[in-house]
């Protein structure tokens, strides 16, 4: 059995009619910029706002580093403050920060789940900072009935980890954006890069209902994808966080390129409600297999939230991916790097998410049956942190 990291995308929804209801938040936001990857919304949103190395942004330790290298091309400076274990930040240190002088808050969602918004918004609102949502993690989650991006000044969005689209990312804002944004020309990301990224998730899909099938399809593909590097066709990454990837090597020339038509036009295809069922339903089942026999995040599946993935936590990352990587299941280290820059100032509770969060795909693909076979895996492999860990 195999089980995909990302949903699949099935070639249905390229001819499928619209569906009859209309996106949802945020695709129905009125001010908002669909670009390649979430990254380029936030450095053309940090040098539209005209940030200067004297501009503070107040950034959470906890983050991929691809954010702040963003943050930081666009001429911003950064000052962190700690998330503790449980992925939320100390409000009496935020509050000391953005006391401080700071222009910006940069507030990071966590695989679905809220930080604490309504205690943030008003000390942006007493100390007249910008609040910036990061919601790469979180698309389709509504906690207590309001979609997260709603509250925010501005929201990021990264739009394929969640749907089947080759790229995707957009930036949205309660006001009209700043004006640059408005007069920003983006350029076409290229046909190879697209039908190269769609169908890797067409063919995810094959190997997760005929895993011989799709492994023989992929090596097919990777053998043609070699060629077209052999003859200098380039093709543009998604999600790419090389660990010695930094603010110095920033590819700017690549931060005006355009969502694809192909993506755009998948957008108006999906079940959202059914997207964000089938995730919960998953979400569920597993926890009800791991709990007490699994290290689980201390987080509850409140009414609205659509998890990205399913956390736990592992005394060795990078083994216990291994090993279910040759058992099938497609588990994601997660954020193991940051940004260079802050390592010596890392805190210690950053840097045990950083050795210890794993994600199991339990995605809108994801079968009952699949997932009864990623817990006894998880059971069967022993994964859980040893007794006593905080």
């Amino acid at each position: 059995m195999y089980v995909a990291t990302w949903p699949s995308l099935d070639a249905h929804y390229l001819f499928r009619p619209p569906t009859a209801e209309a996106p949802p938040f945020p695709f129905n936001a009125p001010h908002r910029l669909y670009s390649y990857v979430a990254r380029n919304g936030i450095y053309q949103l940090f040098r539209a706002l005209r940030f200067k190395a004297e501009d503070v942004v107040l950034v959470p330790d906890y983050h991929s580093g691809v954010e702040v290298w963003a943050m930081r091309a666009a001429s911003a400076s950064l000052r962190y403050y700690r998330i503790d274990r449980a992925m939320e930040p100390d409000l009496d240190e935020l509050r000391r920060l953005c006391a401080s002088g700071a222009r910006a808050l940069y507030v990071i969602h966590y695989l679905g789940w809220p930080q604490p918004m309504a205690e943030i918004a008003a000390l942006c609102a007493e100390y007249g900072l910008i609040l910036i949502e990061d919601c790469a993690l979180s698309l389709l989650s509504e906690p207590q009935g309001r979609p997260l991006g709603s509250t925010g000044d501005y929201a990021v969005f990264c739009l394929y980890k969640t749907l089947p689209i080759p790229n995707g990312g957009l930036l949205i804002g309660k006001a009209p954006l700043p004006g640059d944004l408005a007069r920003l020309d983006q350029r076409a990301c290229g046909a190879a890069s697209v039908a190269g990224r769609g169908v890797e998730l067409m063919l995810e899909g094959f190997r997760s209902r005929s895993d011989s099938l799709g492994r023989t399809l992929q090596r097919i593909k990777r053998g043609a994808g070699a060629a077209l590097t052999s003859l200098g066709v380039a093709r543009l990454p998604v999600g790419d966080i090389p660990p010695t990837f930094d603010s110095a090597g920033f590819q700017v020339d690549r931060m005006n390129l355009a969502m694809s038509a192909v993506s755009g036009r998948l957008l108006g295809r999906f079940d959202y409600p059914g997207i964000r069922q089938r995730r919960r339903d998953n979400y569920r089942l597993l926890h009800s297999r791991l709990e007490g026999r699994a290290t689980l995040l201390p987080k509850d599946l409140d009414e609205g939230i659509c998890p990205l993935f399913f956390p736990i936590l592992v005394p060795d990352k990078h083994a216990a991916a291994s090993a279910l990587w040759q058992r099938g299941i497609s588990a994601v280290e997660f954020w193991n790097y940051g940004d260079p820059q802050m390592a010596k100032d890392e805190s210690t509770e950053a840097r045990f998410l950083r050795d210890h969060v794993l994600e199991l795909p339990i995605h809108q693909d994801v079968t009952e049956e699949q997932i009864q076979f990623i817990a006894d895996e998880v059971l069967d492999l022993g994964l859980r942190m040893p007794s006593g860990t905080p």
